[in-house]
């Protein structure tokens, strides 16, 4: 028998800070780490089942909703194969597989269903993404080179930095595509914008000039850019399009309106009659197989089948009946995710902390349960074992940067400060941080 085409890349040497994938099983305290890349956060409920019935067989059953949008299980075994072979029977891996690592584009988790959408990014999106899988020389690319894209729906996230950036607008009656480098909407003005009908070719001349331009160490569009201005990649790119790009005021003095918060917790509406979106929160990122099951079903009783992954590490359940949607999110409830953004672990994230990861110098999924016990009202908290930040690709209001175990640096989002933000305090333990913030708290609604 053949060896399977990809168990060349499950076989060979890791570093210990490679990106895990689905075809390289990554080490770490509790296993093995394999990540799923979904094609804009999309599973369906017969792959869901599958990613359940894996991550019990082959691991610890733990499974990770991700920033990205995607799944990965942790603590796996030492049967990498097996787990590989599962997963790839369900239609979860690359049709290539030198593409796994690639796979990175980033979609609204309401794309074809939002109210407030342009256009429906989900074509443009396949075409991208079939554009990696094939294109030989896209595998070059970084497993952290990312891309977003955004169609102008409310239910998206803006902050997180991406390599290109693509946001709908429009400009004198017509659709457009605008787009920015190393950076995000939510804070970047474009740089230019092409026709929507080119937005696929726009991407590719794009990843074809950064890989023209970089050197080997250049891995990401930012090194790229500290030494190639802006102007100059944009008078390279120009002559790789079949249209000219759009560099009026009209293009580069637009600001992509920012979203409502917690859009993606209860009931969220469908531009399609008589269906809405129900999502719930995976708290601190973790579900296991029972629960992955008993949603995966639900979706295949109550919504279309699918279920849609979203970078606040929740799930969505699509084109549900609205006169079911109170009965889902019950159900939603009782099976372990949280349907409310009152609860305080639906506006909390934490990283893996000490008790899986080699870096990180507390246990901060324990200390999240402890403070979400302390947390004001509507306050939002990120806590990261160590300067990486793997949990929140964006800075959050509020982030504790563990310093040893059961306490932390605190720091206070601003705009005006690189990083996490004000260091307001260090070295506090998670009762000194609930004090803080409650103290805080009331001073800011004084």
């Amino acid at each position: 028998m053949n060896e399977p085409k990809y168990a060349r890349k499950s076989s060979i040497t890791i570093r210990p800070s490679a990106c895990p994938g689905l075809l390289r099983i990554v080490p770490a305290l509790d296993g093995g780490i394999c990540r799923i890349k979904l094609a804009g956060g999309v599973i369906d409920s017969v792959q869901a089942l599958a990613v359940a019935q894996a991550a019990s067989i082959y691991a610890q059953g733990v499974i990770e909703a991700t920033n990205r949008s995607n799944l990965q299980i942790r603590g796996i075994g030492a049967d990498h194969d097996g787990l590989i072979q599962s997963l790839m029977g369900a239609g979860l891996g690359p049709a290539n597989p030198d593409s796994d690592d690639v796979r990175n584009l980033m979609l609204s988790p309401t794309s074809g269903l939002d109210p407030h959408m342009l256009f429906d990014t989900r074509p443009l999106a396949a075409q991208i993404l079939a554009s990696l899988e094939t294109h030989a020389r896209f595998h070059e690319l970084s497993p952290k080179f990312a891309l977003s894209l955004d169609g102008g729906e409310a239910l998206v996230m803006l902050e997180h930095p991406h390599d290109l950036w693509l946001s709908a607008l429009v400009v004198d009656g017509d659709v457009m595509l605008a787009f920015g480098l190393a950076g995000c909407p939510a804070r970047d003005r474009p740089l230019a914008a092409v026709p929507l009908a080119h937005g696929h070719e726009l991407v590719i001349a794009l990843l074809e000039l950064f890989l023209d331009l970089a050197r080997p160490d250049q891995v990401r569009m930012r090194h790229l850019l500290a030494e190639i201005p802006v102007a100059e990649l944009l008078k390279q790119l120009s002559p790789r399009l079949s249209v000219a790009l759009r560099v009026d005021q009209k293009v580069t003095g637009w600001q992509r309106p920012a979203n409502g918060d917690n859009r993606h917790v209860g009931i969220y509406p469908q531009v399609q009659p008589g269906l809405v979106s129900v999502g719930g929160v995976v708290p601190l990122g973790r579900l296991d197989s029972t629960l992955l099951t008993t949603v995966a079903r639900l979706a295949a009783d109550k919504g279309d089948g699918t279920l849609r992954l979203t970078p606040w590490q929740s799930l969505l359940l699509p084109n549900v009946a609205i006169d079911d949607a109170q009965d889902v999110m019950e159900a939603m409830q009782s099976a372990g995710l949280i349907c409310s953004s009152e609860q305080p672990l639906a506006r909390i994230v934490a990283c893996t902390g000490s008790a899986g990861c080699g870096k990180g110098l507390a246990d901060t999924k324990a200390d999240a349960l402890l403070l979400a016990e302390q947390l004001p009202s509507r306050e939002a908290a990120h806590l990261t074992g160590c300067g990486r930040s793997c949990a929140a690709a964006h800075v959050a209001p509020v982030t504790l940067l563990a310093v040893s175990p059961g306490h932390y640096d605190l720091y206070f989002r601003d705009a005006a400060h690189p990083g996490f933000g004000v260091l307001r305090a260090r070295d506090l333990t998670i009762e000194a941080v609930g004090a803080q913030l409650a103290a805080d708290s009331r001073s800011c609604s004084a």
